[in-house]
C-alpha cells in the first residue's frame, strides 16, 4: 500500500493508519469469491465499487 510515500509522522497518527491497513489487508485475505494475490484484490477493490462494496461488508468469505 506505499507506505513508504505516506507523509504520516507525527503523533499517534501511524499507528492509527497502520491499523487501518491490517484491517484492509485482512478483509481483501479473507474474500474467498476472487481466487488471487492482495495486490490483484487491492487493484479490483479500486476499480470496482461493487467488489469493495462486498469485502466492505463481508459477504462471501467463507
Amino acid at each position: 500500500m506505499r507506505e513508504d510515500e505516506c507523509r504520516i509522522r507525527g503523533n499517534v497518527g501511524a499507528e492509527i493508519l497502520a491499523g487501518f491497513r491490517h484491517i484492509a489487508f485482512n478483509l481483501l485475505d479473507n474474500k474467498k469469491t476472487f481466487k488471487a494475490g492482495l495486490k490483484r484484490k487491492q487493484k479490483k477493490a479500486a476499480i470496482s465499487t461493487r467488489y469493495l462494496a462486498e469485502v466492505l461488508a463481508g459477504q462471501g468469505s467463507s
